[in-house]
């Protein structure tokens, strides 16, 4: 396919370095205190204007020698846990940062999406914001009008069309910000996690688009942490840590490859490293256990009994926490089942800073490997959730000690069978 070998996008020794600035942590300082620093400041500055304080900075590289090809036509998956350097690369792609070392060749029309609200402007209006963003892109006023009537039956925003943005809520502006980039026809199309706002059916109409926007022979990049939705979606993925290009390939591999090293590793003190991917933490789970195993592996069998323990700290006031855990399987990330606090018409009254909550269940779910993610909500807020956090096998056995029949299934349920 002539497609597959037309690069647009060529990555080349990519690199982006930040300086953090670290403030001095004193106690309280004087007035006096504070003359004396400015002065002696000053004082070294003039002495030796070279050298910036060293013990203030640190560098941080978000990428470092990143080599990458992508071609036309082709939908990029880009994966990775939380700092692995995702929307830096994005950013650069976009031209919203400029790389530190390495550079980028683009051929075409880049339209990203981004943040919500990137590229709009608050105070003028959808019908407004459209013309502006088609002109950004470098589109002319009929083509514009030519797809106009198309973008705005996408994003189902009709009624608020002369309403300023800033008044929209963030599911309207990302339906229109998601309608404008995909409609104007751009050769590029950068998607970023922004398609986590709004409900499941509208996502789905995206992913719908994005698909044919690369059938089209345009291309498409996309971050998520939905591993379903990269597998649906694209026909690459490139696993992404600490800022450099571990792998490239067919979607399931890098998923298979990405949850095998990502369930939270064991730091220095014993505690797990987990990764908070969303909430506002005025509550954060500490520590999942399962089936009061600290170290070594969880091992049941099917109908066995899983106890689940989360410990949890409250950060600020808070009314009420409803817990919730989803099963992933290991090799995929798919979600297989679901357990919900408030389903069983219970929540937590926080009464102290820390506490533990506790669920059991059967397992119903056949043998293989399988990964946990649990959090917390505070009715429709999210507050917490902890991805990929530990992880157990169910045995080729039933808790009965009856042999694995290999029943076909993902799970399987114990009913109550009478005449």
């Amino acid at each position: 396919n002539h497609l597959m070998s037309n690069p647009v996008i060529e990555v080349e020794n990519l690199g982006k370095k930040y300086v953090i600035r670290h403030q001095d942590i004193a106690g309280y300082s004087t007035f006096r205190d504070a003359l004396v620093n400015g002065t002696r400041s000053i004082i070294n500055t003039v002495i030796n204007p070279r050298s910036p304080s060293k013990k203030n900075t640190e560098e941080f590289w978000a990428l470092q020698d990143l080599n990458l090809v992508i071609n036309q036509g082709d939908r990029l998956g880009i994966i990775g846990r939380n700092g692995a350097g995702k929307s830096t690369l994005l950013k650069i792609l976009s031209r919203i940062t400029e790389p530190t070392t390495g550079r980028i060749k683009l051929k075409g029309r880049v339209a990203s999406l981004l943040e919500v609200g990137t590229g709009f402007h608050p105070e003028l209006s959808g019908r407004e914001n459209i013309f502006l963003n088609g002109a950004i892109l470098g589109m002319s006023k009929i083509e514009i009008t030519q797809k106009f009537d198309e973008i705005v039956a996408f994003s189902e925003v009709e009624k608020f069309l002369d309403t300023p943005v800033k008044r929209y809520s963030s599911g309207m502006y990302v339906r229109l910000a998601f309608a404008v980039a995909a409609h104007l026809e751009p050769e590029i199309l950068i998607v970023d996690e922004v398609l986590a706002v709004g409900d499941s059916a509208f996502q789905q109409k995206c992913l719908g688009k994005m698909q044919e926007v690369g059938k089209n022979g345009r291309t498409v990049i996309f971050v998520s942490h939905n591993m379903a939705t990269v597998k649906q979606l694209c026909n690459k993925a490139c696993l992404l840590a600490n800022g450099t290009l571990i792998d490239i390939g067919e979607p399931g591999e890098m998923i298979a490859s990405y949850m095998e090293n990502t369930v939270a590793s064991k730091t220095i003190d014993g505690r797990k490293n987990y990764q908070h991917i969303k909430g506002d933490r005025r509550a954060e789970i500490t520590s999942i256990s399962l089936n009061n195993i600290d170290r070594g592996e969880v091992i049941v069998p099917v109908f066995g009994k899983i106890k689940i323990a989360m410990q949890y700290q409250i950060n600020k006031p808070i009314e009420r926490l409803e817990f919730f855990v989803l099963i992933h399987s290991l090799a995929t990330g798919e979600i297989l089942s679901s357990l919900w606090q408030k389903d069983a018409n219970s929540f937590v009254i926080p009464e102290l800073e820390q506490g533990t909550i506790n669920v059991e269940f059967a397992n119903q779910i056949m043998p293989g490997k399988y990964v946990i993610s649990a959090g917390i909500y505070d009715e429709n807020t999210c507050v917490d959730w902890v991805e990929y956090a530990e992880s157990f096998t169910v045995e080729r056995a039933f808790n009965n000690g009856k042999r694995y029949d290999r029943r076909p299934g993902q799970t399987s349920f114990q009913g109550n069978w009478y005449f």
